[in-house]
């Protein structure tokens, strides 16, 4: 009788292997797929569609319910740590942009302006992007959860939780138990990443292609490596000022199981269950990550930062406008307030670029142009960009809880 044990199947072995490896093998999957079938990669880019769209469907009542219940289950002296979070958003932003001026002054970019226009607009002020974020606040909760408006189900949520805490225990617990039972789902909408990147790797890749991102290769090896120096650099400088101890294992933690998904699906508001299931892994404070994460996912945005101030100073360099470093330090405060009013999704800080712009009187018809550069190169800019914001979303909301432990 032959004892030999026979070989696994590969699916079996495959369901096995870490999510990480099994996200690894769809990219390397996708990729093979867009340079040898082009056309067979272009029709499988709905399932990558679907994935992000099934995130984006979770995500509003994942967060309105999860933020609810933390705040209706507090009590009194129990701690939050949501101040420090913000502190070390704001402090991140800001450190961001600066280095993305300092680049651009030490590597300066051109770019090739012509009458090309994008079909978008781009808001005046600062004062109507924070308008609009205010507004944003004050819109019917239905309409907030239907539309992924974060800020309104961030403010509903809020407000509901505080007033359930005077509730009865039941409904405190039927709350509670929604939270549980929509965290479920996430679970099982995330354990198709790998299907969702191989999707749309192979549909982005096989569009695209690298032609068109090789005019721009200086100006994308500006932008990224801005955006690698935060995440490698400025951001483990933070942690480490904040934990007192070695923070690259939290950050290379962060950059691989949120970095790496928020790469593809190219939306912090998508990648915010992702997040909440790492900050449960992590054991964070539930109370704090439940509404820092998808606080975060609006307001925390060093990659576009990086974004607005690298491309806004490649049309100052274009134009012969000279920058003085008053001007300079009033373009990190302005791309920093502006990233905070990008929406969570593909290219939301590109429609900033004009607002930056206006800073050196640069006309709105050549900003837009600058705008549909942004879009040319964004399947490299907006990935690593959303990469950078989503990871870091939760590497500070784990360094402020940590802090609180030390």
């Amino acid at each position: 009788m032959n004892n030999t044990p026979t070989p696994r199947p590969l699916l079996q072995r495959l369901a096995r292997t870490s999510l990480i490896a099994q996200i690894c093998i769809g990219l390397i999957a996708g990729s093979l797929l867009a340079a040898f079938f082009p056309d067979a990669a272009r029709s499988v880019g709905f399932v990558g569609n679907l994935f992000v769209t099934a995130l984006k469907a979770v995500a509003p009542a994942l967060v309105f319910l999860l933020v609810t219940s933390a705040i209706a289950s507090h009590k009194r002296g129990q701690p939050t740590h949501i101040r420090p979070v913000l502190i070390l958003y704001l402090i991140s932003t800001l450190a961001a942009a600066a280095v993305a001026v300092t680049a651009s002054f030490l590597f300066p970019s051109t770019l090739s302006l012509t009458t090309q226009g994008i079909d978008a607009s781009a808001p005046g002020s600062i004062g109507e992007v924070l308008a609009g974020l205010l507004q944003s606040l004050l819109v019917n909760p239905v309409d907030a959860l239907l539309n992924g408006n974060f800020i309104g189900i961030l403010a509903w949520a809020i407000g509901l939780g505080v007033a359930l805490r005077h509730g009865s225990e039941t409904t405190r617990g039927v709350i509670h138990d929604l939270a549980k039972g929509v965290s479920a789902i996430v679970h099982v909408v995330i354990r198709f990443a790998p299907l969702g990147a191989f999707g749309l790797v192979a549909a982005a890749l096989a569009e695209t292609g690298l032609d068109a991102l090789l005019g721009y290769a200086r100006l994308l090896a500006v932008l990224v490596g801005c955006m690698l120096f935060v995440a490698l650099v400025v951001n483990p400088l933070i942690v480490f000022w904040k934990i007192g101890r070695n923070p690259y294992p939290l950050v290379f933690t962060c950059l691989r199981e949120s970095g790496l998904t928020a790469f593809f699906t190219r939306s912090s508001a998508a990648n915010i269950p992702v997040n909440l299931q790492l900050c449960e892994r992590l054991g964070l404070h539930e109370d704090t990550y439940s509404v820092s994460i998808p606080l975060g996912a609006t307001i925390n945005m060093a990659g576009a930062a990086i974004t607005i101030s690298v491309l806004t100073l490649a049309a100052v360099n274009t134009l012969g406008i000279a920058v003085d470093i008053p001007s300079a330090l009033l373009l990190c405060v302005v791309a920093s307030l502006s990233a905070a009013g990008v929406s969570g999704v593909a290219g939301g800080s590109l429609l900033l670029i004009p607002l930056a712009a206006g800073l050196f009187g640069i006309p709105a018809e050549v900003a837009m142009q600058v705008v549909a550069i942004g879009f040319i190169i964004s399947i490299v800019q907006d990935s690593t960009e959303t990469a950078l914001n989503s990871s870091t979303d939760v590497l500070l909301t784990a360094a402020a809880c940590m802090a609180r432990k030390r």
